[in-house]
């Protein structure tokens, strides 16, 4: 085993290990396909180009994508485009329920005493 080899069972290992501890699911897919990558290369220096190439192909290509269509279906991926829309945004907690129902709720408030105002509510 020469020292390119073991760097990369190094970093296959490193790669297995962190996927498994990281709390991120876009990290996570990240990880994947690092892992997959790493392995196919592994593949080739075992002299097996056929699983190298179906390594590659599903494990970092199709199942990758299926992975991130998966995230933004289920809206994980979302988040993170709403924190970029808003930077300037000083209400941090705009995010957690609490802070949504408090602001809806003050939105009702004035909605209601400008109405009472114009006499519309009793």
């Amino acid at each position: 085993m020469n020292a390119f080899q073991a760097v990369l069972f190094v970093l296959l290992i490193v790669c297995a290990i962190s996927v498994s501890f990281s709390k991120n699911l876009l990290n996570s897919i990240i990880i994947f396909m690092s892992y997959s990558l790493i392995m196919s290369i592994i593949w080739i220096l075992l002299e097996s180009p056929d699983l190298a190439i179906t390594e590659a192909a599903v494990g970092a290509g199709i199942t990758s994508i299926l992975f991130f269509v998966t995230l933004k279906k289920i809206h994980a991926i979302i988040a993170i485009d709403e924190d970029k829309e808003d930077p300037h945004s000083h209400d941090k907690g705009s995010h957690d329920k609490e802070s949504h129902e408090k602001n809806r709720h003050e939105k009702n408030s004035r909605d209601r005493s400008r109405l009472q105002g114009k006499g519309e509510v009793e």
